[in-house]
């Protein structure tokens, strides 16, 4: 039996059918050079003859029992119940493929099996092909996720065997780890580490909230962001609802990088920057100038340097960006200011404090919503924008070429939208999913794009005239 840690039981209790916790990966993938017609249906029937299931792929949840909920081993397991292959009658193009994967992302899934799927879509146009694969959040974060698809995949062309996701040996603790921390001395150790621990992370706690009760107040401006202060004034906060959106967009690593160089920025400065731009513009066309900074909920990673442990070990910041402006180089330079106060916040705290104010602001948010309040009081933030980095270096599955990948996440509690980005083999992706409430998703993506090339000419041009 295996214990849930209280942020992966959360994702159960807040899930409904509005508001599914899975999250998942969009795959496109350009087919071998000369690759056989049946390359696909081939491929998809090698992988289903890979049915010995590794944890957590062959976990159910079972809330059933003296010891609090748990995973279970599955006991009927079949492979045709999670691996699916569609093949349309005439070639597709890449946005009839994001329909595709909106439907597929819609529904909760079923709770009586392993919590995972993964869907091949055929008959791309361009010889290319998608993988859409999900999962229940409970069983990883971004990270791990990620972690696992570079281990699915291979860095050479020429490798022509398969490791689904599914049959990972997964990294965890040590037999001898596992035997010490069952002796006497260990078990009185491991005590009193989780005592002082505990006490460090009441402490932290309550440092973020004192940092948040002076900024209320007015004793300090704008050293860190306030909870629950987004005013109701757009469609990206509120309920959510079933049905789904999706937009994807993608800019070249190499031009992030030199901007990155150039205005001493991160990858996180550049890429919020695009985002932020791209938000103001959208919600205009939508009827909703803003007059104020967006402000985003940021998931940040808390795992330690060589912590190989699955599930989830995140916590979540509030970042406010920058105040309305048409200059993306002014915008930047008032982004990076507010990351970096974020960053001294994070710093000054354990990272189990963060993570345990994270689950309680989830539970508040949680709560808002449950009691229908999620359309009248004021959101934690306008939406949600984490980063997850991939590989640097181009993957193959049997000799096809994985060209994208963008993150599809989860909608949390009171926002209507998520944006993922994630950088892959030179390009930096953007994944948006929303509820059907935010219309036109792929202008918005168009304007990151764009925003993009505009803070690229604002950070040049400002250069060469100083």
């Amino acid at each position: 039996m295996k214990k849930l840690s209280v942020l992966d039981l959360a994702f159960f209790l807040a899930e409904s059918e509005g508001s599914p916790k899975h999250v998942a990966g969009l795959l496109l993938f350009k087919k071998p050079a000369k690759c056989p017609a049946d390359f696909t249906g081939k491929l998809v029937e090698e992988l289903k003859t890979h049915d010995k299931v590794t944890e957590p792929f062959n976990l159910v949840i079972n809330f059933i029992g003296w010891k609090g909920p748990h995973w279970k081993r599955c006991s009927a397991f079949c492979i045709d119940e999670h691996v699916f292959y569609h093949r349309p009658e005439k070639a597709i193009t890449w946005e009839e493929v994001k329909e595709l994967v909106t439907q597929l992302h819609e529904p909760l899934m079923d709770r009586s099996r392993p919590l995972w799927e993964f869907h091949l879509i055929d008959g791309i146009k361009g010889k290319k092909f998608a993988i859409y694969l999900k999962l229940h959040h409970a069983y990883a974060d971004g990270m791990t996720m990620t972690s696992w698809l570079n281990r699915t995949f291979s860095d050479s062309p020429e490798e022509q065997q398969v490791s689904p996701i599914w049959t990972l040996p997964q990294r965890g603790r040590s037999k001898q780890e596992e035997e010490g921390s069952s002796a006497v001395g260990g078990m009185i150790g491991s005590l009193t580490k989780q005592a002082w621990d505990q006490l460090l992370t009441t402490g932290g706690i309550a440092k973020l909230t004192t940092q948040q009760y002076l900024e209320f107040i007015g004793i300090t401006r704008n050293a860190v962001s306030l909870p629950f202060s987004a005013r109701q004034e757009t469609p990206m906060t509120g309920s959510t609802s079933p049905g789904r959106s999706l937009g994807t967009a993608w800019v070249p690593m190499t031009r992030v990088k030199r901007i990155c160089k150039a205005t001493r920025s991160t990858l996180n400065h550049v890429a919020l920057t695009c985002i932020d731009g791209a938000l103001h513009r959208y919600l205009a066309d939508q009827g909703y100038p803003l007059d104020h900074p967006v402000t985003i909920q940021m998931p940040v990673n808390l795992r330690k340097d060589g912590d190989k442990n699955t599930g989830n070990k995140i916590g979540i910041v509030l970042v406010k960006l920058a105040e309305p402006t048409d200059d993306p180089f002014v915008r930047l330079r008032e982004i990076g200011f507010t990351l970096r106060n974020v960053r001294n916040q994070i710093d000054g705290v354990p990272g189990s404090s963060v993570e345990q104010y994270t689950i309680l602001s989830a539970m508040f948010s949680e709560l808002v919503d449950k009691v229908g309040l999620s359309d009248k009081l004021p959101a934690n933030g306008h939406t949600l924008v984490s980063n997850v980095p991939g590989s640097k270096t181009p993957l193959y599955l049997k000799g096809a070429t994985l060209e994208q990948m963008y993150p599809i996440s989860t909608l949390i509690p009171g926002l209507r939208m998520n944006i993922t980005l994630f950088s892959y083999a030179g390009k930096l992706h953007f994944g948006i999913v929303a509820t059907h409430d935010m219309e036109n998703l792929d202008t918005l993506a168009q304007y990151m794009e764009e925003e993009f090339q505009n803070l690229e000419s604002a950070v040049f041009d400002n250069t060469q005239k100083s």
